[in-house]
């Protein structure tokens, strides 16, 4: 019995380990679908300003699945004015979970974002990469 033990034990020690694979759903346009809460801060030169200003922003961004884009409303303080600014385009999804929009309609059309999706598109992180912008954002799920 003593020798069946010890044949198991070394077995155990010298056979690999086996570590558990978790798969991970690849993303696509469909994984955003929803209305996401978001924030910006950073710098910015918006409405053609030379050099960038402060930047900070709040407010809804709506995916609808499909590739379409919009805010609805965004309260934008840009160099200590406040407004409401407006704006839709498109997105792109990559199946590793990175992707891009842009703009292209409404009073903040121009501008380009590039983004990563985590937790199944429960949140998304980005940067404005339009020229002369340092802002970033984060997007949670509503």
């Amino acid at each position: 019995m003593k020798r069946i033990l010890n044949v198991l034990f070394a077995l155990a020690v010298l056979l690999p380990s086996t570590s558990t694979l978790y798969a991970q759903n690849a993303c696509s346009s469909a994984t955003l679908n929803a209305n996401y809460a978001v924030t910006f801060s950073g710098f910015g030169t918006l409405h053609k300003s030379v050099p960038a200003v402060p930047v900070a922003a709040v407010g809804v961004l709506s995916f609808d699945g499909a590739g379409n884009v919009s805010f609805s409303s965004l309260t934008l303080a840009f160099n200590g004015s406040i407004s409401t600014e407006t704006g839709s385009g498109s997105y792109t999804v990559n199946s590793d979970c990175t992707g891009s929009f842009s703009l292209t309609s409404g009073s903040i059309a121009g501008l380009t974002f590039n983004m990563v999706i985590i937790g199944g598109g429960t949140e998304v992180f980005g940067i404005i990469t339009s020229p002369g912008n340092t802002q970033n954002f984060d997007a949670k799920k509503q």
